[in-house]
């Protein structure tokens, strides 16, 4: 019975102090930056990759736009809108149309790409470099005017960007837009000079600050790809403690995410792409980068070379991501979201959430079914293991004999309690299974509900409206009555609450341990999980509880039915 209750103690305890030292002592937030233009060196921006053989990208400059732009989106259907700067041809201007900052109907879009001189200039821009220097010097300067082929980029309505300047070679940049984030750029350019001449294609993704993240151990905000068919995560503090990462890659992607957005370069998939992390400081302002530089194309006079890459600036909703690996070919590229380190079961948890939202048109409600669902998984277990804690507790009496029997002497009353155990065909152990067996499941719904998007804001009943946040209400201000906020600590919801009352009433029905102070200690955990869980998505609380609720019910089931099948007293 000890070695039971110390196993359980010691799970339950790593888990309250894995998530209470996160939320007590999160990481430090990075110093405050000066915002504006005016913080910005227009001198120069972070480079692209160089030592590759044969070619490298100059340093790309950034200055404020003030130039014309071309519209992006904005019909029917649309789900990015925004502009493209003709000075520069960056793709530097895009909101997400179907997500708002916050609940509020007036709160405005999410915003996610920035142009130059804006606080937090953040853009994709793709170009070509020269393998010499007189190569490089022909192909279209960082403020090139750029002409298009139509008034607006839609969904529907492909634009043509030309630069030519009258000299040897001609640009083009086409770019095409899908009905949800994926932009194709195919780029080429024609040699109209007598002799052949080496260029090298290249896309970067560059943002200026690292922006405000969670700073959530279970979670990866920051650069990241996929090369060779493995992922690389890569921290803004790695960067910024000097850790250059390269990769050559043969297919993959290159990116930086943010909680729920992608910003993500994929590059042909044919050809071996030299992929790069990288970070510089200007004008006192971090510049975060990621990019890709193919190898090179050498093209004859007269003729033609073409390159094509993609860029995905949008929401990592799940099911797109799939479609877009499956669809373009596109290595792991549902890996963007962060499933974790129990990605075979939190994949396939979402999927079947995400049906039972179908059929239900409630994410809560889907979250009760999926824990009946699971309820009814582990049923043979968890009933084996309900049998065994009603023996266990049939044998409380006898135990307590040998404990005033042997008294201080915990060597022979141990010796004794598992001879009893043996005697009985009692096992203490039993009772633990069910637990240990619902640890990965409890890691990978909650962060089914911690990562996706599609919880993001997804409302339940009464006063939950956002199921990926924490119950909003709070005991200590009488759920609302009185006026005032208290601090977050003291935000304890009325679902924690629930959670912890529940969770005492399944201590109640379990045989109670016959050491006084792990006792004591057992008693004690509804609180300290109370306060634990108020800080944890509303979803996640809800599912907790009904699954007590549950295991509540199952167990009282089993309970009477044991005492009926008990002959009655002679």
């Amino acid at each position: 019975m000890n070695d039971q209750r110390n196993l359980l103690l010691a799970i339950l305890f790593s888990v309250a102090i894995l998530f209470a030292f996160q939320a007590l002592f999160p990481p430090p937030a990075p110093p405050p930056e000066e915002d504006g233009p005016a913080a910005i060196d227009a001198g120069s921006d972070v480079p692209v990759p160089q030592g590759v053989p044969g070619g490298a990208v100059p340093e790309v400059v950034e200055t404020v736009d003030t130039g014309p732009r071309l519209p992006v989106g904005g019909r029917a259907g649309d789900r990015l809108s925004g502009s493209i700067a003709l000075e520069g041809g960056r793709i530097d201007d895009l909101v997400l149309t179907g997500y708002r900052e916050t609940l509020d109907a007036d709160s405005p879009d999410i915003s996610l790409f920035s142009p130059a001189g804006s606080a937090h200039p953040y853009y994709a821009e793709f170009g070509w470099t020269g393998g010499d220097p007189e190569t490089a010097a022909l192909v279209p300067p960082p403020d090139a005017r750029w002409q298009p082929s139509r008034n607006a980029l839609t969904s529907d309505s492909p634009v043509t960007l030309v630069w030519d300047d009258g000299g040897p070679l001609r640009f083009e940049r086409t770019i095409a837009l899908d009905p949800d984030y994926m932009f194709t750029v195919t780029q080429s350019v024609v040699n109209r000079g007598s002799a052949a001449l080496t260029l090298f294609p290249y896309g970067l993704v560059s943002r200026t600050d690292e922006p405000d993240t969670l700073g959530f151990f279970i979670l990866h905000e920051g650069p990241l790809g996929v090369f060779d068919g493995t992922l690389e995560e890569i921290d803004y503090s790695d960067l910024r403690d000097g850790q250059a990462v390269e990769h050559a890659s043969t297919g993959g992607w290159i990116g930086i995410t943010d909680k729920y957005w992608l910003a993500a370069l994929i590059p042909d998939q044919s050809v071996e792409a030299h992929h790069r992390f990288h970070y510089a400081k200007r004008g006192g302002r971090e510049k975060f980068q990621v990019d890709f530089l193919l190898p090179a194309v050498t093209v004859a006079p007269g003729q033609r070379a073409e390159v094509t890459s993609r860029l995905f600036a949008g929401a990592k909703e799940v099911t797109l991501l799939d479609r877009y690996r499956d669809e373009l070919g596109i290595p792991r590229f549902d890996l963007a979201v962060d499933f974790g380190w129990f990605y075979f079961l939190t994949k396939p948890f979402f999927y079947v959430l995400n049906a039972f939202y179908g059929w239900l048109g409630n994410f809560g409600l889907a979250i009760l079914l999926f824990t009946v669902l699971v309820r009814i998984v582990f049923f043979p277990l968890a009933n084996k293991s309900f049998k065994a804690m009603r023996k266990l507790k049939d044998l409380q009496p006898k135990m307590m004999a040998l404990r005033e029997k042997f008294g201080e002497d915990r060597q022979k009353m141990n010796q004794e309690v598992m001879a009893l155990y043996k005697r009985e065909k009692a096992n203490p152990m039993a009772g633990c299974l069910p637990i240990l067996v619902q640890i990965p499941v409890f890691f990978a719904l909650y962060k089914v509900l911690f990562v996706s998007i599609e919880m993001r804001q997804a409302p339940f009943y009464g006063w939950i409206h956002d199921l990926s946040e924490r119950d909003p209400t709070s005991l200590f201000n009488l759920f609302g009555l009185l006026p005032f906020t208290p601090p977050e600590f003291l935000g304890i919801g009325v679902w924690p609450l629930l959670m912890g009352l529940t969770m005492f009433l399944q201590q109640k029905i379990n045989p109670a341990p016959p050491d006084p102070i792990q006792a004591k200690i057992l008693m004690m955990l509804p609180i300290v999980f109370t306060f634990l869980f108020a800080t944890f998505p509303a979803g996640l609380v809800i599912y907790w509880t009904w699954n007590n609720i549950l295991s509540i019910a199952q167990q009282w089931v089993i309970m009477r039915r044991a005492d009926k099948a008990q002959p009655a007293p002679t």
